[in-house]
């Protein structure tokens, strides 16, 4: 058998393509991306109203569980209209993001030798489902906790605990009750949401870049007084001055941290296996 017509395990799978085409092609994909993200923002236009249910729970629960109503008040004459598109987008992004993911694959991967398609692929995988639990994280534990604390300013008789002792002191206060805005709102939601789904893209971004060879796992343990650091200050950012919920968030975080320095450990393991292996051979 030829040396042309035997094909490495290694080598790329396509032949190489002239511009045009690599244009033409992305051109392609990035129709299909924006097409499926159109139709599922229509999509999310259509339930927009359960959507926002669902994202105004966090805070609803902290309202009753202080004896008051949960409501949101809109400033603005076309506020709830923005604020019907601001949740159609995002959750149009998040459901059209598998088929945006798969149409970059498509333009990528014919650029790949078969093994990096191999060691690639589990990362794209990795990444939503951890951007998944990052944001689940966010939506059932930290924000549950933020607006327990941000409540807890209030004064007055709608914030107090009905006590007959204290009815007259209350007339005497100037009362803080929450108003919010649904926009508000939504964005300083959105925002503790996609904040802990990135974060919790910490163990993919190092461990892919251990596979390439850009971090050690030496190297990473060395920068653990730095990561300590960086962490706590991004804990102070994301999270409110809460002592409870930036305790949280930094041993989440520096617990990934520690779980890419084993991934990437194991990594340069079976990379050293590896090489043993090709040398015996």
């Amino acid at each position: 058998m030829s040396a042309n017509s035997a094909k490495r395990p290694d080598e790329i799978d396509d032949s190489s393509a002239p511009l045009i085409e690599h244009l033409a092609e992305l051109r392609t994909r990035l129709i299909w991306s924006v097409l499926a993200f159109v139709v599922a923002m229509v999509l999310c236009y259509a339930v927009w109203n359960p959507i926002y249910n669902f994202l105004t729970r966090p805070i609803c629960h902290a309202l009753e569980t202080r004896g008051q109503e949960c409501g949101l008040i809109l400033l603005k004459l076309q506020e709830g209209f923005f604020v019907a598109i601001q949740i159609s987008f995002l959750g149009g992004f998040v459901l059209a993001f598998p088929i945006i993911a798969y149409q970059l694959w498509r333009f990528v991967a014919p650029g790949l030798y078969r093994s990096e398609k191999a060691a690639f692929l589990p990362f794209l995988v990795a990444s939503p489902v951890m951007f998944l639990i990052g944001a689940s994280f966010a939506y059932y534990i930290i924000l549950p906790m933020a607006y327990d604390f941000f409540l807890g300013f209030q004064q007055g008789p709608m914030a107090l605990p009905d006590d007959p002792n204290t009815v007259q002191a209350d007339n005497a206060l100037a009362g803080i009750v929450f108003q919010g805005s649904v926009s508000e709102y939504l964005s300083l939601t959105t925002k503790f949401i996609l904040a802990f789904g990135i974060s919790f893209q910490l163990p993919v971004a190092l461990t892919l870049m251990g596979k390439a060879g850009l971090v050690s796992s030496e190297g990473l343990a060395s920068m653990r007084r730095y990561a300590v650091l960086v962490i706590l200050v991004m804990a102070a950012v994301v999270t409110p001055p809460d002592v409870v919920s930036q305790v949280v968030l930094f041993t989440v975080i520096y617990g990934l941290y520690e779980i890419s320095i084993q991934l990437v450990r194991r990594i340069e393991k079976k990379r050293a296996l590896e090489e043993q292996e090709a040398d015996v051979e």
